[in-house]
């Protein structure tokens, strides 16, 4: 991963020249978070593990999920800071550690600059001298800078999110981060995206789906979290599924109180190609949330 200028394009001049290859469509930073988040098995839940899911948990599962990934032959975990958790006697060993993870990042006098690939829980954000800078959990001194026009478009894109972190002290932010050393020793992000999770860390989009989260943790059937991935919020998804019920997996599906026609017929399809899984539907403008369909 690393940042050029601008470069000049030569498509004017050649654009009736050469083959034509396919395009390959990426995943965007959330997308790359809820790979992580799904490889790691952390959509996965039952009553059982109540109380056993916590940070040190959360890093150990994303880790081993980015050690098979690749990005560009390169495994991912090689390009990816995820704090450790915090002890104030290990301090001195902790920041030794991060600071060589970070060294090779540190901005040229000249060329393109280097960029790691931050996952971590915001523990709030400050006001700087100039721009926003966001402080992660477990990461005491070490400060994500962002720039005022990058922090307004933030606030815009995620405002369920950040909406939902502040409505509940037991909730998490995830925040996935590219960032870059400056001369100087800052990190500044280059681009960013957010994740809101609920007590058990499984992701939640809004407070419907919080509430269906909350629901299913109590079960000792085992849940799966659905997630978007690349899909525009206007998409409908499988919020969760049931893949162990009997006599029938079950996929629980939210209509939004603003869907529709498109969402509506989008949503019929998607429950038309699984014959073989029992749809549950919520439409919460109809009123409250169905008894889950537990066999």
């Amino acid at each position: 991963m690393s940042k050029r200028g601008a470069q000049k394009s030569a498509s004017a001049a050649v654009q009736n020249e050469g083959s034509v290859k396919n395009e390959i469509r990426k995943l965007s930073l959330r997308a790359l978070l809820h790979y992580l988040w799904h490889q790691g098995g952390l959509t996965e839940w039952t009553a059982h593990w109540a109380g056993k899911r916590h940070w040190f948990q959360v890093r150990s599962h994303l880790m081993e999920a980015a050690a098979t990934t690749t990005v560009k032959g390169s495994a991912l975990s090689e390009r990816l800071l995820i704090p450790e958790n915090f002890r104030l006697e290990d301090k001195a060993a902790i920041e030794q550690r991060r600071a060589v993870a970070v060294a090779d990042i540190r901005a040229p006098s000249c060329g393109p600059r280097k960029l790691m690939v931050l996952i971590g829980e915001v523990k709030e954000f400050a006001s700087a001298r100039s721009g926003q800078k966001i402080v992660v959990k477990h990461m005491p001194g070490f400060r994500l800078m962002i720039e005022d026009d990058a922090w307004r478009r933030l606030q815009s894109r995620y405002a369920a999110e950040l909406e939902l972190w502040r409505a509940n002290d037991r909730f998490h932010l995830v925040v996935i981060a590219t960032f870059g050393m400056t001369q100087s020793g800052l990190a500044m992000i280059d681009e960013i995206a957010l994740m809101s999770a609920s007590e058990q860390w499984l992701p939640i989009e809004n407070a419907y789906e919080q509430r269906l989260v909350e629901a299913l943790s109590r079960l000792s059937l085992k849940s799966v979290k659905g997630l978007r991935f690349n899909l525009s919020s206007t998409q409908p998804i499988a919020a969760a599924t049931l893949p162990h019920r009997r006599p029938s997996p079950a996929a629980l599906y939210i209509v939004p109180p603003d869907a529709d026609e498109e969402f509506e017929t989008a949503l019929l399809e998607m429950i038309a190609a699984r014959a073989d899984v029992e749809p549950w539907i919520w439409r919460v403008a109809e009123g409250e949330m169905p008894s889950l369909p537990l066999g």
